[in-house]
Order: structure tokens, then C-alpha cells, then sequence
């Protein structure tokens, strides 16, 4: 299935679809591996009921999908409005396409694209339509997530023509492999419930292990820093904050004109202010004062072949890319062999260089400044002050204010008089809330949105926990090598036995108290997200980040009532997850979901496997530091052993739960794909390494038939190896891989 996934990332996914996923051999592999397992378990006479049914669920699903293989039947049915039809089409492996008879046939009354107030982005794509059969005629309707039965065969809006006037509805007709593979999830999520609370299972017997004690983990992190020069004229920050507090239609929705000035000023500078300057400041400036700000340094620089081939600065100007001596723009030949197919690093950063040049340049010339809105027939369009208006409605007044109130604006700041400037900022908020019917966000979102945008979180969070992390860490092992030092001479007869030292109680203490503020702090920035972008906030690669941090932060703080050493490894790998958020590769900005993201199944898919890796990522740490600690202190260190096994059993302690909350959260994402796609399992490269780190972790727990894992050394290298297969579902698929997965 791995090598499976970089076939389809070469050869494409019809390809990868025809020789592996749907071929002969790999269902017989299947087969083969539950044969043998069957066979294995018969052997063995496994008598634990939990166990039992577990096992009894896996095979289930199997069935289920073998059913599915078989007697499964998909197809795609095209409707025009007013036409009727009772045919769909099948397409197999090879290409071939066929025409087979419906049951009953087909006729679109309507098709309709519903957009989020104001913006041109899609909520949702609805078909209407009427069905014939027998037994007469049946209005029904087909939109994202909400799918249409018709005895067994069910109907999915799958896609639709560009002229609005016609809709393709994927058709999936599969009796007895839903059914079987649906039982298979339902007694899979009860056999892991099971398996957690029975009383004779492994986990309630490492519950009641003697050995529940301590352990230390390792993290190194290097942050850089940054410097700033420079200075150039701007507006006054109470002027510039009222522009701030204009709306604007950006990214696909409406939000304050401060949210525009963030991103603008993050993207050019990394940071949300420069030197003293807001991020309003800095916006305004550039569209008041364009020709001073494009000699100012505000652009950062990386290290690389771009900085290196023209000795650049840390921090460059926009007039540092237009030399006249060396023949003007001079990314210009770079950008091009970019955009040709020459994808070298300095291509590469050149073609970055130029999107943020181009953001500039564009904003100077007002293009992204949609802030006027008009509202004509319940629909909002933003209009920019040199956007071509077409619409006729739009009154000659209006249409005036809209083309000239910024030259308006210009004049009066060049003459210093922002009195004026200001009550003309009053003005175009007012003529926004009278003119943007119902687009505008509430007055809580935009309290919401300015909070947020007042607080870097992921900045701060990342840095305090990992220093924290870093510091309590260096600590307990400084602490465990003097312990050890003075119980070898306590044993030898020379001394007397250490006490339990007050310091690491008052540093536990501590790094609870920062882990404990650290979740409240992250709270409160999830929760600001979910009250601006109205949806549960894990709906992209940024969003999960924060959330697996979130996990690790409760995890961490839960299990720390109990066994200390989790402080740490909380405090490093939520510090980990919230810096691999802050990097340049995550988009934090709010947006609108996909139609299809627009289920309650979302958060709950989301949220359970964030949860497990969460706690995935804790037994990394666990092991890892056990094998640090060997490595350091000998394998024939005093209470070497008995250390690694109590390791061991923590490790243990999270990975069956961890596993339970992954296989949920995998057959929560089928039964949801299933839902809006009609078939719950795709092949796509995030549901198969999904899969493949659920078995690979799976493994880990069958310490009597794999008797290296019985060893907690072999064990803790296992569990460190493991964690290579969620870095690869996570980052991997998303920045190499791809798939229609990739987003999240």
C-alpha cells in the first residue's frame, strides 16, 4: 500500500486504481492476510471475548469490502434541465464506457449554486429533480452531504455543467457490502470499548502494573530572530485603525480590513507589525505613500540561491528587484523559466519573490481594495475602486463614490489634514453597513476576528512551551543523573539515601502551571476561530495543528496528575505541533469550507484522530527517550532496566486508547465519505497511509506473538520507527503526495 501511494503520485490514480488497488493480487493479499490471521487465532485458542470480537469486526469490514468488490455497481447519470433520462453511464478499469437502464427515470427541475453572502465562494450545489417510476412521480432533492435514496441505489451531486443548466449525479447501488462493512465499524467501535474496560484484557492489567512511575524526553529546537531598519512616513495609528475597521471582501469572505493588513504585512515582513508600525500602518502606507514604502526594507529575506546570487540583505525593498543597470525587473528571466517547467531553488524563490511583489504592486494599483459593496436582488457584490462596474443598477452616485473617494482620500493626506481623512473613513462605513445587505459578519464575529488578530498565538505558545519544555526536561535528567549518582554511592556504603528533592516538585509545579495557561491560551484562540469562521476549526492543515496541540496540552495536564514526567512531553510536542504550524508552509488565514467539509461528521472525524496522534506522538517521545537514556547511561546502568520497562508501561497505557481513537476516527472519515461520495473508501493516499499507521501501531500490542516487543528496548525502537508512518500521513501526503486529502 506505501509503494502503492508514490505510484499513484507518478503514474496517476487510474493507474495506481488498475494495478493495485483493483487488482486480483492485492484483494487476494487481503484474503490471504485474513486467512492466515483466522488461522493463526483458531491456533493459538485465543478465549478473550474482547479480543475476539475485535478481530471478528476487522474480518467483518473485509467481508464487507470484498462484497462491495464484487457486487457493487457506480456509475455517473448527466441531467439537463427539462430533460428526462433513464440511463447511467459505467466507465471500468480501461476506460470503456457504458450505457445500462435505470429504474425509474430522471428529470432536472433545477440546478443552483448557493454562495456565502457577499462572496463569489461556493456554500453549496443543490439539484432538483423529479422521479418517475411505477409508482408515479417523487420530488426529491441531491446537495453536498445530502445524498437521495431511491430503494437500494442512492444518488450524490457529483458535479455540474458551466452553464448552470445541468448537473452530473454519481449513482452507487451496493446492497450487501454497506450493510456488512457498517456492522463491521459498529462492532469494531464497540469491541475497542470493550477491549479498554474488560476487566481480563492487557489494559486493565497494565492499569494495575506496580510500576506506574517516572520517565524524561528530548526535544532541540533553534528559533531565529530577526532585525528591522528603516522608517517612512504613515498615517496616525487611530487613522489608520478606522480604516482597519472597515470591511473587505478577501480570501472569500467578508472581514475587517485589518485581517487584509495582517496577512499583507505577515507575508512581506513575517510579523504581523514592523518596528513600531501596525499592520494597518504598514498597509495604508503602501497605498498613501507607495512610492516612499517601496524603498523601505520591510521584505525578509530567507537564506538560499535567491539571497545568494545578488548578495542580498536579511531585508530588502520592492525597488531592490527593479535595477535599471542590470535591465529592469530582475526576477523577471527566473520567473518565466519557473513558469516554463525550470523548477531549480533559485526558479523556485524567485517565482515566491514575485508573489509577493505582485501583492504589492497590485495593492498600489487598488485591485484587492473590494470594499464597496452593492445589494441588488438579495445578492451583495464588492466592488474595488477600479473595478469595471457592469451591473446597470448600480446609480450614478454610487457609482462615482465608488470611483472616486480614494483620490478623495489621497488628497487629504497628502495635505496632512486626517481629521478629514477620518470622517471620510466614517463615511465609507457607513455607506457599507447601509449597502451590504446581509454579507456583514455579527458584531461578535468582528469583536472575535480584532482578538484575534491582536494576538500572535501560535507564536507565543510554540516559543513558551517549548523553552518550558526544554528547561523542566533539562532539569529532571540533571536531577535522575545526580539520583543515580548518590544511590551508587548509597549502595557501595559510602553515603545515605537521597530524599525525594522538594526543587522537582516546585519545577513540576511550574511547568504545570505554564501547560495549564498554555491550554487556556490556545482555547481561547480555537474558540475565537470557530465564532469568526462559523464551523468547528479543524478544516485545514493550520487548524488540525492547533488542534493536536490542543490534545497533547489536556493529554498532558491529565495524565500529569498521575505521572509527572507527562508535564514535559507536553509541554515539548504541543510546543513541536504550534511551531510546525507557525511555518511559512501553513496557511492561518480564516476561509470558508469546501461544500463538502460542510458536515457535522467534520469535527468528530477531525477531532478523534488529532486526539490519537496526540497521543501517538507521546509514545514517540517516550521511546525515544528511553533509547537516549541508554545510550547515555548504559545498558548496565543501575535501574537502567526497570526504568525502560516503566517507560515501557506508559507507553503502553497511551498506545491502546491511541489506537482505538484512530480506527473510530479512520471509519468515521468512511462512513463520512461514503455519505457524500458514495463509496467509503477511496484508495486516497491520507485513508491509505491512515490505514497503513493503523496496522503498524496495531503490531506494537501483540507482544506474545512478536517476541522482540516483549524486550523494552526492542519495544521503545519499534514505537520510535512507528512514528516515521503519522509523519507520513500527515506531512507527507499533504506536501508530496497530495490527494484530496491534502488540504487537511
Amino acid at each position: 500500500m506505501a509503494v502503492a501511494t508514490f505510484v499513484e503520485k507518478y503514474r496517476g490514480t487510474d493507474f495506481a486504481h488498475a494495478a493495485v488497488y483493483g487488482s486480483w493480487w492485492f484483494t487476494a493479499l487481503w484474503a490471504s492476510l485474513t486467512a492466515a490471521a483466522v488461522t493463526y487465532i483458531v491456533r493459538r485458542r485465543m478465549r478473550r471475548k474482547s479480543a475476539l470480537a475485535l478481530h471478528a469486526a476487522l474480518v467483518l469490514i473485509l467481508v464487507g469490502a470484498l462484497a462491495t468488490r464484487l457486487t457493487a455497481e457506480r456509475g455517473m447519470v448527466h441531467l439537463r434541465c427539462g430533460a428526462s433520462v433513464d440511463t447511467y453511464t459505467v466507465t471500468d478499469d480501461r476506460g470503456n464506457a457504458k450505457e445500462l437502464k435505470l429504474p425509474f427515470t430522471l428529470r432536472l427541475d433545477t440546478f443552483a449554486v448557493s454562495y456565502h453572502d457577499g462572496t463569489e465562494t461556493e456554500a453549496d450545489y443543490v439539484s432538483r429533480f423529479t422521479v418517475t417510476d411505477s409508482r408515479g412521480e417523487t420530488q426529491a432533492e441531491v446537495s453536498m452531504n445530502n445524498i437521495y435514496r431511491h430503494g437500494s441505489v442512492r444518488l450524490y451531486q457529483a458535479s455540474y455543467d458551466p452553464d448552470g443548466l445541468g448537473t452530473t449525479l454519481a449513482l452507487n447501488r451496493d446492497p450487501y457490502g454497506i450493510p456488512l462493512t457498517y456492522a463491521g465499524y459498529a462492532l469494531l467501535f464497540l469491541s475497542f470499548a470493550w477491549t479498554l474496560v474488560d476487566p481480563k484484557g492487557t489494559y486493565r492489567r497494565l492499569l494495575r502494573h506496580p510500576m506506574l512511575r517516572r520517565a524524561a524526553a528530548v526535544l532541540l529546537i533553534i528559533i531565529g530572530c530577526q532585525v528591522r531598519v528603516g522608517a517612512a512616513n504613515v498615517l496616525p495609528r487611530e487613522t489608520a485603525d478606522k480604516f482597519g475597521r472597515l470591511y473587505i471582501l478577501y480570501n472569500g469572505r467578508v472581514c475587517p480590513v485589518q485581517t487584509f493588513a495582517v496577512d499583507f504585512t505577515k507575508k512581506l515582513y513575517g510579523s504581523a507589525r514592523y518596528e513600531d508600525y501596525t499592520a494597518e500602518q504598514v498597509l495604508t502606507g503602501f497605498i498613501f505613500y507607495g512610492d516612499e514604502w517601496c524603498n523601505e526594507p520591510i521584505i525578509r529575506m530567507k537564506n538560499g540561491a535567491l539571497r545568494d546570487r545578488w548578495q542580498l540583505p536579511r531585508h530588502c525593498s520592492v525597488n531592490t528587484f527593479f535595477n535599471h543597470d542590470m535591465g529592469g525587473y530582475i526576477l523577471g528571466p527566473y520567473v518565466r523559466d519557473y513558469y516554463q517547467g525550470q523548477g531549480g531553488k533559485l526558479n523556485k524563490q524567485a517565482a515566491d519573490m514575485d508573489d509577493r511583489l505582485m501583492m504589492v504592486m497590485n495593492l498600489r494599483r487598488g485591485t484587492p481594495l473590494k470594499v464597496f459593496p452593492f445589494t441588488s436582488g438579495g445578492r451583495t457584490t464588492w466592488y474595488a475602486p477600479t473595478d469595471a462596474i457592469t451591473d446597470t443598477l448600480v446609480d450614478g452616485p454610487r457609482r462615482k463614490y465608488i470611483e472616486n473617494v480614494f483620490s478623495l482620500v489621497y488628497q487629504e493626506v497628502q495635505a496632512g489634514s486626517y481629521g478629514n481623512v477620518d470622517k471620510i473613513f466614517d463615511k465609507m462605513l457607513e455607506y457599507q453597513t447601509k449597502n451590504a445587505g446581509t454579507s456583514l459578519p455579527t458584531p461578535l464575529q468582528i469583536k472575535a476576528e480584532r482578538a484575534y488578530n491582536a494576538v500572535p498565538f501560535a507564536t507565543v505558545l510554540f516559543m513558551a512551551n517549548l523553552a518550558a519544555g526544554l528547561l523542566l526536561l533539562a532539569f529532571t535528567v540533571w536531577r535522575m543523573v545526580k539520583d543515580g549518582k548518590t544511590n551508587r554511592t548509597y549502595k557501595a556504603g559510602n553515603g545515605r539515601r537521597p530524599d525525594n528533592p522538594d526543587s522537582l516538585k516546585v519545577a513540576y509545579a511550574a511547568g504545570t502551571a505554564v501547560l495549564g495557561l498554555s491550554l487556556l491560551c490556545l482555547t481561547a484562540c480555537l474558540a475565537l476561530r470557530w465564532i469568526v469562521g462559523g464551523r468547528v476549526p479543524m478544516a485545514n492543515g493550520y487548524e488540525t495543528m492547533l488542534s493536536v496541540a490542543w490534545c497533547v496540552m489536556l493529554l498532558g495536564l491529565a495524565v500529569g496528575r498521575r505521572f509527572r514526567i507527562a508535564v514535559p512531553f507536553g509541554l515539548l510536542m504541543s510546543g513541536f505541533f504550534l511551531l510546525v504550524s507557525h511555518l511559512s508552509q501553513m496557511d492561518p488565514r480564516i476561509t470558508h469550507t469546501m461544500p463538502v467539509l460542510s458536515s457535522p461528521l467534520l469535527g468528530v472525524h477531525v477531532s478523534v484522530i488529532m486526539m490519537s496522534f496526540a497521543l501517538l506522538s507521546l509514545t514517540f517521545i517516550v521511546g525515544l527517550t528511553a533509547l537516549l537514556l541508554r545510550l547515555a547511561r548504559g545498558k548496565d546502568a543501575p535501574g537502567e532496566a526497570a526504568q525502560e520497562e516503566s517507560l515501557a508501561l506508559l507507553s503502553r497505557l497511551m498506545l491502546y486508547p491511541a489506537l482505538a481513537l484512530l480506527a473510530v476516527g479512520v471509519f468515521i472519515g468512511a462512513v463520512w465519505a461514503n455519505v457524500s461520495w458514495g463509496t467509503y473508501w477511496s484508495w486516497d493516499a491520507k485513508e491509505t497511509w491512515g490505514l497503513i499507521t493503523l496496522m503498524v501501531y496495531s503490531a506494537a500490542v501483540h507482544d506474545r506473538s512478536l517476541p522482540f516487543l516483549r524486550r523494552p528496548v526492542g519495544y521503545h525502537l519499534y514505537m520510535t520507527l512507528a512514528f516515521i508512518c503519522i509523519l507520513m500521513t500527515y506531512f507527507g501526503v499533504n506536501y508530496f503526495l497530495g490527494g484530496m486529502h491534502s488540504y487537511a
